[in-house]
């Protein structure tokens, strides 16, 4: 496949055969399973993931892409091209037990992170490509830099696991920033008691937002002081101080007090 990598797509072609290899040995597709790729470009890891795959999904918003995909794969019964923004597709419409694999576009990667938190029940587990700065986001322990919204969100839903580095040569045209390839898979039953995502979500993006604050003032008019300390959150920390399990057990709690208030 000839295509112009569009810089507004952020459209970066892996091109390493070792690397596509160490791709689809991660995933390891097994007959009966059904796989969704998101962004196939220009098929690098498509090719071997439908020779595989009992069936396939390949995600793609780039419509001179989908025409380029859709003619190579016209006979392959295993294998739908949707021309479709991942950050809106309704990922439940393919069904249960999703394995999904993706080289994420950077300048979307998080955002997508996200989005697919939304159809954790229907997921698998899911192999991305991103820029090795989010996947060190994501992995990030308590007291670390990079500990932050990414980590929590992600970390109090899903297993996270770092697996290996990609360098910018591995593609065409090279970003400049180096990659990771990461495994996600949903944390089992009867996993993270979350009872208010939304919640959870309002506070730590407040806490992060002036991550450069104590708690204290990050969360004023969000979260009492009192709040803090009654599960043990000392008020004089910062943000990144505060593990995932302790911010879990925060927002609980102030959902269960609005709640008795109302």
């Amino acid at each position: 496949m000839t295509h112009r990598p569009r810089k507004r797509f952020g459209q970066h072609f892996l091109t390493a055969p070792d690397i596509i290899e160490q791709i689809v040995a991660a995933v390891s597709p097994r007959e009966g399973e059904t796989i969704v790729e998101i962004g196939p470009g220009q098929a690098a890891i498509t090719a071997p993931l439908a020779r595989l795959a009992s069936e396939l999904h390949a995600i793609e918003f780039d419509r001179d892409l989908v025409a380029e995909l859709k003619n190579r794969y016209s006979e392959c019964s295993n294998v739908t091209i949707h021309e479709a923004d991942a950050l809106t597709f309704d990922f439940s419409s393919l069904g249960e037990n999703l394995r999904i694999v993706g080289n994420l576009p950077y300048n979307i990667s998080t955002p997508l992170l996200f989005h697919l938190l939304e159809y954790k029940s229907f997921i698998a587990d899911a192999h991305f490509m991103l820029q090795k700065e989010v996947v060190d986001r994501m992995c990030a322990s308590p007291g670390n830099k990079n500990f932050g919204r990414l980590t929590i969100m992600l970390g109090c839903q899903m297993q996270v696991v770092p697996l290996f580095e990609v360098p910018p040569s591995a593609f065409s045209p090279p970003p400049k920033v180096k990659s990771a390839v990461v495994r996600m898979k949903p944390i089992p039953a009867p996993g993270v008691d979350i009872r208010d995502t939304d919640m959870l979500a309002t506070i730590v993006k407040s806490a992060f937002s002036k991550r450069r604050k104590t708690l204290r003032n990050a969360l004023e008019g969000v979260v009492e002081a009192g709040d803090l300390m009654a599960v043990d959150i000392d008020p004089g920390l910062r943000p990144e101080q505060v593990p995932i399990d302790a911010w879990v057990a925060l927002a609980n709690h102030v959902s269960t007090n609005q709640s008795t208030k109302n």
